[in-house]
Order: C-alpha cells, then structure tokens, then sequence
C-alpha cells in the first residue's frame, strides 16, 4: 500500500494516518575509505521492536548513532518523532532513551544516585522507585556500581535509558557479553517494555535474540540493508522450514569440486529439499518435510557408497537466512 504523506511527515498505513516513529531516506556514512553505511532505507511503526541485525561491522552501530545524533550522517535524512536532530534536537532529547553499546558510570555512585543524576536530565520521567524496580535492582539500589555483576550494569543502563518515560528506546547490543542468565532477564525486560507500547530500535549480532524480541527485523552487511520483514516472513524467504547438515567420512578424491557437484546435483534432486551448499566440509540443506526427506537422503548417500560422520537437524532460522543471502556464518564474522 502506497504511503501516505501528511504535513511533510510520513504516516503509518493502515494506523489511521498515525506518524512513524523512524524513517531514514539514503542515509550514507564513510569512515576513511569504509562505506560503514551505503544508502539505507528503513521505516518503523508506533509500538514496534524493529531489530538492525548483521556481523561486527555490519554498519548497525553507525546507523543507529545517527539516529540517536550522535555521529553526522554525509548524506540523507533522519525524522524521529515528527523530528529531525537540526531543528528539534532539545525535544528528542526529552522524547528518546538510548542506551549504548557500553555505558560507563562513575564506580563509586550507588544505584540509586545514578538513577536521580539522569533522571535530573528530563523534565518528566519515572519515579526512582520504579525505575529500581523494573530493573530488579532492589537489593542492590545502594550498591555502588563498582561492585556490580556485567548484568546487573546492563539493567541499570536500560533503566537510565528508560527514567526519562522516552516514547522511543535504541538499545545497541544490550546483551553482548553477557551469561545465558542474563540475557535472558534482559530479554524479559525488553519484553515487558514492548508490552508497555514503547517502540524499541534493537542492534544485536544474536539471531535467536532478534526472533525472540522483534516484531520486524533489517539485516545488514556491508553498509546495507540486504533483507526486511518479520523473522517469520524471512525465513520462509528462504525456502523450506527445517536444516539438515551432515558430514561426510570420505576419501580425499570426493572432496574436489567435482565430486561435490556431483553430490549436490543429486541431493538437490531429491524431492522436498529446496536448496544446498557446503561450508567446512559440512554439507547443509534446506527441505520442507523431515520425515519424508531424510530417508531419502540417508538412501541417496548409501546409493553413492558415502558413509556420514555427523547428521543433525534444526529448524531455519535467522542465522540461516543471513547464510542464504551472504554465503557466511554470522558467527564466523
């Protein structure tokens, strides 16, 4: 449906002529001779967690310094709220919440004194009390910060984010490097914040996180913006709903490249299996039905006297996208 431009500003279809939250028209920025942004277009919708998503240098950190005005794109345009950073940068800053990708405090200020010093920047916010408690940081509001775990200082620096009551939030890796647990209680407080109707602006390296956490999601590499849609619509993009991937215990003679082709024509041959590629050794196929495709693909490999080291089995995900469209491991970048 065509878009519907009403006093110079974008609306959302089919919102009742409601404003996107973000649009972004050709933004482009270059560091030296890296392009780390090349031209992308990106709209999001009132109340949506839209996730940047790509590798380390993918351009997501840049694109969404610039919306946050924090880095000066070269070219093209930014409307946030109805605003853009030349004319309304004093009202973003009262509208938005950030948190970056490593927030630094002062190790001696308790919980509680970082929470009054940033919300002292805003000229409505939440109540201290509330911003402790939506971070689970009861029992350490007099802490002081040094002391500390990586996931205890990553919920603080969302409730900093979030003390001003921003309409929109950009969160930039907010669970990188931290343990299993933590992420996940990271994710329950994106979850809770989504519920509450803000929309969030999501970076994140973490396929599983962004199919968890986002409504729609833009994958990056190299400064661009190689697949939108929901993480559903993505990765039925790609054909087939489950991955198989085997190794395969053979001679030296079936690794050329003319013994792979020959086992990927005869494995793509195989009804109900979409696509194939071989990564280290390790050969992968999207298919539609296990129960019907891997007996014959265990049939196919006996047929060509080819024994397997390794066979497993999972369902496609974004990772598995990103490997369509690249033809790399996301993991590997």
């Amino acid at each position: 449906m065509p878009q519907q431009t009403v006093n110079n500003s974008v609306t959302t279809p089919g919102h009742s002529g409601q404003r996107l939250t973000l649009v972004i028209r050709g933004l482009k920025k270059a560091f030296s001779d890296v392009q780390a942004v090349d031209g992308i277009d990106l709209e999001v919708s009132p109340g949506e967690c839209f996730g940047l998503l790509g590798p380390n240098g993918a351009g997501k950190t840049t694109t969404i310094e610039i919306c946050e005005g924090l880095t000066e794109a070269d070219s093209g345009t930014v409307e946030l709220l109805g605003l853009n950073w030349k004319t309304g940068a004093k009202e973003l800053r009262q509208r938005i919440g950030i948190q970056l990708q490593e927030t630094q405090f002062p190790d001696k200020l308790t919980v509680e004194e970082a929470l009054c010093l940033f919300r002292s920047f805003y000229h409505r916010g939440i109540d201290i009390d509330e911003s402790i408690k939506t971070a689970q940081l009861e029992e350490k509001r007099r802490s002081r910060i040094g002391g500390l775990s990586g996931g205890q200082k990553q919920r603080l620096a969302m409730a900093t984010a979030l003390v001003g009551d921003p309409e929109l939030l950009f969160l930039d890796e907010p669970t990188t490097g931290l343990d299993p647990q933590a992420r996940r209680h990271l994710w329950d407080l994106v979850d809770e914040l989504k519920q509450s109707g803000r929309t969030i602006i999501l970076t994140t390296h973490y396929m599983d996180e962004a199919e968890r956490l986002c409504d729609r999601v833009a994958i990056m590499d190299h400064g661009k913006v190689i697949a939108l849609g929901t993480p559903n619509e993505l990765i039925a993009s790609i054909g087939g709903e489950k991955i198989v991937e085997f190794a395969i215990d053979s001679a030296p003679h079936q690794d050329s490249e003319a013994a792979l082709h020959a086992i990927a024509a005869t494995l793509t041959a195989i009804p109900g299996v979409r696509s194939h590629r071989v990564d280290a050794s390790v050969h992968q196929l999207s298919v539609d039905e296990l129960h019907v495709t891997v007996p014959l693909i265990f049939a196919s490999l006996e047929r060509q006297g080819l024994h397997l080291n390794d066979f497993r089995t999972h369902s496609a995900t974004l990772e598995d996208v990103f490997v369509r469209l690249t033809g790399r491991n996301l993991r590997d970048e």
